[in-house]
């Protein structure tokens, strides 16, 4: 990632609201990334929307279809925008001295760390929106329970950005990137719920852990009413909510997880 300049040289003036302003500045420097705006606005609307228009064409069934272009988006944005964008910025910013001079300043930890998920969130909610829009306006049946989608995707936008930190401590620099993130690629990946249904049994009961796919079972549940669209008899309105346990569990799980590393393997300097 290339930058020109650093939050602490755009004049961030804390005042009384530091995470709003770090927030601000922090949205400039992705806003001068011409990749990583590309990256957020492109390609997680325009793919997530081919695949749902072939996927109707291909098995006939809108709702199927809205359930595979809605995992396409959010897959796309939460792994492409949200995580890598985490990564890269808070590890640009702490091979610059930016995160330990911000340090010194009026901001706490949290603050520091926050702001450069804001940006990306954002894109990410609003993407989120485009696609939804297109996809039900194009005739695709009401989702079950909305409410299901909107937590899947906030409850996502926080994962990502934790493990896009947790990532970031055992990452050198930007272009370093590229490979201390395969793990949580893979990771992802496996949880799709195309993927997921052709692996071994044995295989695929360790992919109901992976944080996707609780996300996969979400977003199934929230559009559909099922957990598993080949398998289960839909639910209504109120039975999405029983069954949103055990993915809430795992997400919740990943997210401790990812906390916990942060907590106790973050490197605020390079040199330290």
């Amino acid at each position: 990632m290339t930058t020109t300049k650093t939050p602490t040289s755009v004049g961030v003036g804390f005042g009384r609201r530091p995470l709003a302003a770090l927030s601000m500045a922090e949205y400039r420097q992705f806003r001068r990334n011409k990749t990583l705006v590309f990256m957020g606005t492109v390609f997680p609307i325009a793919l997530p929307l081919i695949t749902f228009f072939l996927a109707r064409r291909d098995t006939g069934s809108t709702a199927e279809a809205a359930t595979t272009g809605l995992e396409m988006f959010t897959l796309m944005a939460l792994l492409f925008v949200q995580y890598y964008s985490v990564l890269s910025m808070v590890t640009t910013r702490r091979g610059e001295g930016v995160l330990k001079r911000l340090r010194t300043g009026e901001a706490s930890d949290w603050h520091i760390l926050t702001a450069p998920a804001i940006p990306s969130a954002v894109l990410t909610l609003v993407g989120g929106a485009i696609v939804a829009a297109v996809i039900y306006g194009a005739g695709s049946p009401t989702p079950v329970n909305a409410a299901v989608l909107v937590i899947a995707l906030l409850f996502g936008i926080v994962v990502f950005s934790l493990l896009g930190l947790a990532t970031s401590a055992v990452t050198k620099n930007a272009e370093a990137a590229q490979i201390t993130s395969m793990p949580v690629i893979i990771l992802t990946f496996v949880g799709l719920n195309s993927l997921h249904g052709v692996l071994p049994d044995r295989l695929a009961a360790i992919a109901d852990w992976t944080p996707f796919a609780a996300l996969s079972d979400l977003i199934s549940l929230g559009a559909a009413g099922k957990l598993d669209l080949t398998t289960d008899a839909a639910t209504d309105f109120a039975g999405t909510f029983a069954d949103m346990g055990r993915p809430l569990a795992t997400l919740g799980l990943w997210t401790v997880l990812a906390l916990a590393v942060v907590a106790t393997s973050f490197r605020w300097d390079d040199r330290g």
